[in-house]
């Protein structure tokens, strides 16, 4: 009769992971969109909290051994659920992206951690399939868990994640690699020493997260991130398959497929080759070409001048960047787009694909500002209409905007970028002379159709924003 029951309650977990399966990839599917991002959200998190309720009633159908096990468990959800959502809700939209680092290195470490106990606590000697998924879970989680740390910290700037160098980085990555390897193929030649070439496995592999990204740059994070986030997918993939859990299966596959989808697109949204990106040939050393700047001067300008520029043009672009996400300026930046707007103004929002330091990062920072989805106008569309425009406010935005990129021998050659140059005006709203994340200054600043206006963007926006009221009272 009792296994019966266990059985039983083995099909219906089934089903209910397959619903939460589900409910993933329709949440998923919402995503496509900014105007359904939300929803998709929700939908994908109802799934989730489904799948952990079914996971806890089958550990109660079944029974357990251990009480005090269950009690950590029940302790580290609740500590685990209170920290995301404080955090979540307390991180800047600017930090974003290190938070979606510390994600990746959670969700690597459990992913691995998993596995690792599958290979350890089975009875007997494990079998083939569970050796080299569970192996692969160890590896990949593993390599996830030092890589993403790291990438958090050269994002938040953390000065001695910064300094890290490591010279002949070509060899040290061959030289973990094939450590990393030669272990994991020996944990399934040798099932009986599982315990020695797990530890050397994962040891092997935590190496080799580090020494993948060290020399990795900050102007190719972006990308690193999403390469990471598609192995924390894969590694709970892995993991599922080594516990035979079809929601672990169906969320891994989905984080690691869109993880590797989005790591291609924006290789290609800046021209790079991805394993060239990964290989560090791009940004790989943030001030390679800090001291080749343009010669010239930059030329100033007031609020008051940029207003006026504003009130009589016909079409104006906003060309939005970290900067702006930093100053927290969007709403402001919307603002004077309807006080233009209803003034009979033309006004679009140019959106590189890698603006800010994550996908969408701009889209999200407009949507919050309720700036209408049809102003926001992708790269290939806007960049015609950059000739026709008056003005183009660039907020923040650096090397998206350097025409050095269409020159060869410059860090950012070849990356498409945003052709402000070719409006009739251009105005740069900048905290100060900085380079960007390429780590050179750029040649847009010191062409004749360009005006600076230094300072915080949230300040300048505010000081415009009165002066075109005072214009147009």
């Amino acid at each position: 009769m009792a296994s019966a029951t266990v059985g039983t309650i083995d099909i219906v977990a089934w089903f209910v992971y397959l619903f939460s399966a589900v409910m993933f990839v329709v949440g998923l599917h919402f995503m496509n969109s900014p105007k359904t991002a939300r929803k998709g959200n929700q939908i994908s998190a109802f799934g989730m909290v489904v799948a952990v309720l079914m996971a806890f009633i089958v550990l109660f159908a079944k029974g357990f051994v251990n009480t005090v096990a269950v009690v950590v468990l029940v302790v580290g959800i609740l500590i685990g659920a209170v920290a995301g959502v404080v955090s979540a809700k307390k991180v800047k939209m600017t930090d974003m992206p290190q938070l979606v680092s510390v994600f990746n290195t959670v969700g690597g470490g459990a992913a691995a951690l998993v596995a690792l106990n599958d290979i350890l606590t089975k009875e007997g000697v494990p079998d083939l399939v569970v050796l080299i998924t569970a192996g692969l879970g160890i590896l990949i989680g593993s390599v996830t868990f030092t890589g993403s740390l790291i990438a958090a910290g050269k994002l938040q700037g953390v000065k001695w994640v910064k300094k890290l160098t490591l010279p002949g980085k070509g060899v040290w990555n061959i030289v973990f690699i094939v450590l990393t390897v030669a272990s994991f193929v020996m944990l399934c030649v040798q099932p009986g020493q599982r315990l020695l070439w797990s530890i050397l496995t994962t040891l092997f592999a935590l190496g080799y997260g580090l020494v993948f990204v060290i020399p990795i740059g900050g102007a190719d994070m972006p990308v690193v991130i999403s390469v990471l986030n598609a192995c924390t997918g894969t590694a709970v993939a892995m993991s599922g398959l080594a516990i035979d859990n079809v929601a672990l299966i169906v969320a891994g596959a989905l984080v690691g497929s869109a993880g590797v989808t989005l790591s291609i697109l924006m290789a290609q949204a800046m021209n790079r080759p991805l394993l060239s990106v990964l290989a560090g040939g791009f940004g790989g050393s943030d001030t390679a070409a800090a001291g080749d700047g343009p010669e010239g001067t930059m030329k100033e300008t007031s609020p008051d001048d940029l207003a006026v520029q504003l009130v009589y043009a016909d079409k104006v672009i906003f060309v939005p960047g970290f900067g702006l996400a930093q100053a927290q300026a969007q709403r402001e930046l919307a603002d004077l787009g309807e006080l233009l707007k209803n003034h009979g103004v033309e006004v679009s929002y140019a959106i590189h694909p890698v603006a800010g330091r994550m996908p969408g990062h701009m889209n999200v920072l407009l949507a919050e500002a309720n700036v209408p989805y049809e102003e926001l106008v992708d790269l290939e569309e806007i960049n015609p209409q950059f000739p026709s425009a008056n003005v183009a406010l660039v907020v923040g935005a650096n090397d998206v905007t350097n025409p050095a990129a269409r020159r060869p021998g410059t860090p950012v050659s070849g990356m498409p970028i945003l052709d402000v140059d070719k409006a009739q005006n251009v105005v740069v709203m900048k905290r100060g002379r900085g380079t960007g994340y390429a780590g050179i200054q750029n040649e847009l600043y010191f062409e004749d159709n360009t005006q600076m206006l230094f300072g915080d963007a949230k300040k300048s926006l505010q000081a415009v924003i009165a002066a075109v009221k005072e214009l147009l009272a």
